[in-house]
């Protein structure tokens, strides 16, 4: 960048040719080139820009149209975001910040951004303020890495409840349901194992039929086998599928061993779903004979979780239903 600078015809820009650029303004050029951190510099009226070689492929397809171009032309897309910061280093006052999301289209498509950064004012030799230098690192790459750590330990924490009250409603009514103590010793391990079973399913790593899916899962949470029923073609499942409908499926399971159809004795629980030709799958969930449902006072990660986490798996979009006779979801995704 410091031979671009220097080739460059500058007396193309409100700056004017090199030779007639103040001693402040080629000592911060200088003093940028050489920086290792990304460093660029807005000077003059239309806030011509110079940069050095770190903040280069920050510019994405940009980069070759810059130099020397204003800032508003090279930043479009985030100038109302930076402008006004930009106007407090030209007032003087230095800022920084510390990961401030922006969106930006660099690559020829919008993304979320998010940027360390500090302006400070750069004076001419009159001691005027006449420009701003931005030393940046972009932190995209940390902050998403901390966003999937923090949503996996919500999702562990919110499966470990799940666990516990799972595990906990499965002995209850295997106890209740148990003729005599011989038969509760055999029929609570038994389901336990299967639960057990069914959480290993999140560790997979080949392909598994739907139907495999759905009975591993449902097979811990039912005392006999007529609770349920299932109708739908063959369909495999990527890993990362079976995953997210399995998480949706502990979820929705856990719910109506909690609150709905499968709290009671006579509550059942129905899941049938279709595939398109071109690769449309529509799966319902629909329980029949548990208490009036009404809707949840407030919605926790479990909600996002069947709205938004497990349907992610299958690029599709999850919907529940909480009507009166019976809590009804549906998934609609691609496979």
């Amino acid at each position: 960048m410091a031979r671009q600078i220097a080739q460059f015809d500058w007396s193309t820009t409100p700056l004017g040719p090199i030779g007639t650029w103040p001693i402040s303004l080629l000592a911060a050029v200088r003093i940028m080139v050489g920086q290792q951190h990304a460093s660029c510099i807005f000077w003059g009226p239309d806030l011509t820009m110079l940069y050095n070689d770190a903040y280069g492929p920050m510019l994405g397809l940009r980069q070759s149209a810059a130099l020397g171009a204003p800032a508003k032309t090279v930043w479009p897309e985030i100038w109302g975001d930076i402008l006004p910061l930009i106007e407090k280093a030209l007032a003087g006052d230095g800022l920084f910040f510390s990961r401030l999301p922006l969106t930006m289209t660099r690559h020829g498509y919008e993304e979320q951004t998010y940027w360390t950064f500090s302006y400070s004012p750069l004076h001419d030799d009159e001691g005027v303020v006449r420009g701003m230098i931005n030393i940046a690192a972009d932190e995209t790459a940390n902050v998403e890495v901390q966003t999937r750590e923090d949503a996996m330990r919500m999702e562990l924490s919110h499966r470990m409840k799940n666990m516990f009250a799972v595990t906990s409603s499965v002995v209850s009514s295997s106890l209740r349901a148990a003729p005599d103590l011989q038969r509760a010793r055999e029929t609570v391990p038994a389901r336990i194992r299967a639960l057990g079973q069914a959480q290993q399913m999140l560790q997979a790593t080949s392909a598994l039929d739907i139907t495999e899916v759905i009975d591993r899962c449902l097979a811990a949470h039912l005392d006999r086998s007529e609770r349920f029923s299932s109708e739908g073609p063959p369909i495999l499942l990527k890993p990362d599928q079976a995953l997210g409908l399995s998480l949706i499926l502990f979820e929705l399971a856990t719910n109506a061993v909690k609150y709905g159809a499968l709290s009671r004795a006579e509550g059942s629980v129905r899941i049938s779903w279709t595939l398109a030709e071109d690769g449309q799958l529509s799966l319902v969930w629909q329980e029949q004979g548990g208490p009036v449902v009404t809707p949840p006072a407030s919605h926790g990660f479990g909600s996002q979780l069947l709205n938004k986490v497990g349907p992610g798996y299958f690029s599709g979009v999850g919907k529940i239903d909480y009507s009166p006779g019976g809590v009804t979801y549906q998934l609609s995704g691609k496979v």
